[in-house]
C-alpha cells in the first residue's frame, strides 16, 4: 500500500504516533487509508449537506476494511459569487481544489480518494486531481436540488435571476420579486436545472468515476445517502482490484461524456471542464472535437434553462444510464469504456431503460437535430467560441446587429438595467476572460436581465468570460483568443457590425482587415488589476478558454 510510507517499521513510530494522537488504533492504521474529501461549508446551498453525505461514505468505507481519513477543500457557490469580484474567484478555485487535494495525498501518502464535491468548480477540480494522482478513486456528489414551484410551475434560481431583470424593466413590483426569491430554491443541493454543477455531476457518472444515480438523485432522498455507502464500499472494491483513473478516463470515456453531454443540452462549462480534465488524463479533447460529437448527437431532453424539465425529472425517467441507453443502441457512444464499478460500459447498461419518453426522447424524436453546444469560428473568434445553441431561440439562431462594447461586467449590466440596450444590438462584454478578468467571469446577471426585460429574441451578448449553466439565449463565450491576449474581440468598436450564424458556425466582424490592422497597430492592453497575490499569480500561468483555462505546467 502507498501508506506503507508512513506506516510500516520501526523508523515510521513517530508517523504511528501521531496517527494514535488523532484516536487510530494499530489494526485501523492497518487499514488501507482512504481519503474522504468534503466540500463541506455552511454557505454554498448544494454543499451545506454534505456532512450527511461523508458519513455515509466513511460507514461504507469503515464496514469493507478501510480507514476514511477525512479532509476539507473549499467551495465557492457561483450564484453567491455572481456579478461581483467574487466571481473572479469562482474558475481559479478549480485549480485550487486540485492542488490541494495532491497536497494531502502525498503528504498523508494516501491509497485511495472519494470525492464528494457538488457544485460548478468542485466537481472537475476533484475529476482532475484524481486523473493526475491516479489511485484508486470515485466521485459521489451531494445531488441536486428539488425544483421549486412559483405560481403552480416548476421555477429555478433561473427563474429569480430574471425576475430581476422584469424587476429592473418595471415588469414586476418588489412583492412579486420577493416572491420568486423564497420559492425558487426550496432544498438543499446544486441547483436544479442543467446548469453546470449537475452537468458535471452527470459526466462524473457517463465518464465512470461516479456509480449510476450520481448525477440524477435529489440530495434530499434516502437514495442519495444509500448511494454514498455503496460509493464507500465501491472504493475499497477498486483498491482490491486495483481499477485506477487511468483505467477509466480514457479517450472513449471523454467521447462518451461528450456525447451525453450533447444530448443532454449542458452548460457551455464542460467545454472548459472536460479538456481540462482530459488533460490532466493525458487525453486530448478539442473544442473542434466536441463540436463534431455535437453535429452528430440528437438533443433528447428538454432541460432548464431552455427547456420545461428538471434533475429530477430525469432521475424519475430512468438516469442517465436510459440516456445513455438510447445512445449505445444507437451507436453514439463507446460500449467498451471501463467504470469504476469494474464493469465496462455495456455491461452498466443492460438493465438500463427510459420510464418517461417525453422527458429522455427517442432518436427518432429528439428535441433538436443536434447536440446542445456549438462551436463557432470566424474573424472575430479565429481559436473558437461556443454558445448553447438549444437554449437560443430560432429567431436568433442567425443575427446581425451593431456592437455594443464594454469593457467589464459591471458597465455592460448598468446599461442593460438602465434599459439603454435597443433592439437589434449585439452586447460585447470584454476583458472578462482568463487572463483578462482575471478568472473569466459567467455573466449570468447581464443574460438573465436581457431575457427578464423581453429582449432574448432580439439582443445577442458577446464575451470572453464565459456563461452559467443557467444562462439562455443568443449568448456566446469564451472567445479567443482574449481581449488581454490582443484577440480581435479587443479591437471591436462601439457600431461595429457583428454577424452570428450559429448553424454555419460563423463569427464575424464586419470590418475590413486593413481596418482591423489599423486598430491593432494603436491598440495597448489596459492595466488590469485584480487587487489579488492569488488572482495574479492565476493570470500569470492560466491557458486560454479554448484550452480548458488549465494553469500551465511550467
Amino acid at each position: 500500500m502507498n501508506s506503507d510510507k508512513i506506516k510500516k517499521g520501526y523508523l515510521r513510530a513517530p508517523h504511528r504516533s501521531l496517527l494514535k494522537a488523532g484516536g487510530y488504533t494499530d489494526w485501523e492504521i492497518e487499514r488501507p487509508f482512504v481519503g474522504i474529501v468534503n466540500a463541506y461549508n455552511a454557505i454554498n446551498p448544494g454543499h451545506t449537506h454534505l456532512n450527511r453525505i461523508a458519513a455515509a461514505v466513511k460507514s461504507g468505507v469503515y464496514a469493507f476494511g478501510g480507514l476514511p481519513l477525512e479532509f476539507p477543500v473549499v467551495g465557492v457557490c457561483d450564484g453567491i459569487a455572481m456579478n461581483h469580484e467574487g466571481m473572479r474567484f469562482s474558475l481559479p478555485s478549480r485549480e485550487l481544489i486540485r492542488d490541494s487535494i495532491e497536497v494531502m495525498v502525498k503528504g498523508h501518502a494516501l491509497d485511495a480518494l472519494v470525492l464528494i464535491p457538488n457544485c460548478d468548480k468542485i466537481v472537475p477540480g476533484m475529476a482532475m486531481a484524481a486523473a493526475e494522482l491516479n489511485i484508486p478513486a470515485i466521485v459521489i456528489s451531494g445531488g441536486p436540488m428539488l425544483a421549486g414551484l412559483t405560481h403552480g410551475r416548476s421555477s429555478d434560481l433561473n427563474s429569480v435571476f430574471e425576475a430581476v431583470g422584469a424587476r429592473a424593466a418595471g415588469r414586476m413590483g418588489d412583492e412579486e420579486l420577493r416572491y420568486y426569491e423564497n420559492t425558487v430554491c426550496p432544498t438543499c443541493g446544486s441547483c436544479s436545472g442543467m446548469f453546470t454543477a449537475n452537468t458535471m455531476n452527470c459526466m462524473m457518472e457517463v465518464l465512470g468515476l461516479a456509480l449510476p444515480g450520481n448525477g440524477s438523485i435529489p440530495a434530499v432522498l434516502a437514495a442519495r445517502e444509500r448511494l454514498a455507502k455503496d460509493a464507500g464500499r465501491q472504493i475499497m472494491l477498486m483498491i482490491e482490484k486495483n481499477i485506477r483513473p487511468s483505467d477509466i478516463l480514457t479517450e472513449e470515456a471523454f467521447e462518451n461524456a461528450v456525447a451525453v453531454d450533447m444530448a443532454l443540452g449542458g452548460s457551455t462549462n464542460t467545454t472548459l471542464h472536460l479538456p481540462a480534465i482530459a488533460d490532466c488524463a493525458g487525453v486530448k479533447l478539442s473544442l473542434e472535437k466536441m463540436d463534431e460529437i455535437s453535429r452528430n448527437t440528437p438533443h433528447l431532453c428538454s432541460m432548464s434553462p431552455g427547456g420545461i424539465y428538471h434533475i429530477e425529472d430525469i432521475d424519475r425517467a430512468g438516469g442517465i444510464s436510459a440516456v445513455m441507453r438510447e445512445l449505445y443502441d444507437a451507436g453514439k457512444i463507446h460500449g467498451d469504456a471501463m467504470t469504476c464499478t469494474g464493469e465496462r460500459v455495456r455491461e452498466k447498461l443492460k438493465n438500463a431503460k427510459v420510464l418517461d419518453c417525453d422527458v429522455i426522447r427517442p432518436l427518432s424524436n429528439p428535441v433538436d437535430p443536434e447536440g446542445g453546444i456549438a462551436v463557432l469560428k470566424g474573424n472575430l473568434a479565429p481559436l473558437g467560441s461556443v454558445v448553447k445553441q438549444t437554449a437560443v431561440l430560432p429567431e436568433m439562431m442567425r443575427h446581425s446587429g451593431p456592437a455594443r462594447v464594454f469593457d467589464s461586467e459591471e458597465a455592460a449590466s448598468e446599461a442593460i438595467y438602465g434599459n439603454r440596450i435597443n433592439d437589434g444590438d449585439v452586447v460585447v462584454i470584454r476583458y472578462e476572460g482568463p487572463k483578462g478578468g482575471p478568472g473569466m467571469r459567467e455573466m449570468l446577471s447581464p443574460t438573465s436581465a436581457i431575457a427578464g426585460m423581453g429582449k432574448g429574441s432580439t439582443v445577442a451578448l458577446l464575451t470572453d468570460g464565459r456563461f452559467s449553466g443557467a444562462s439562455r439565449g443568443a449568448s456566446i463565450g469564451h472567445i479567443s483568443p482574449e481581449a488581454a491576449s490582443g484577440g480581435p474581440i479587443a479591437l471591436v468598436q462601439e457600431g461595429d457590425v457583428i454577424e452570428i450564424d450559429i448553424p454555419a458556425r460563423r463569427l464575424e466582424l464586419k470590418v475590413s482587415d486593413e481596418e482591423l490592422a489599423r486598430r491593432r497597430a494603436s491598440w495597448e492592453c489596459p492595466k488590469l488589476d485584480s487587487g489579488s497575490a492569488f488572482l495574479e499569480r492565476y493570470r500569470a500561468f492560466v491557458t486560454s478558454g479554448v484550452e480548458g483555462a488549465v494553469l500551465r505546467k511550467r
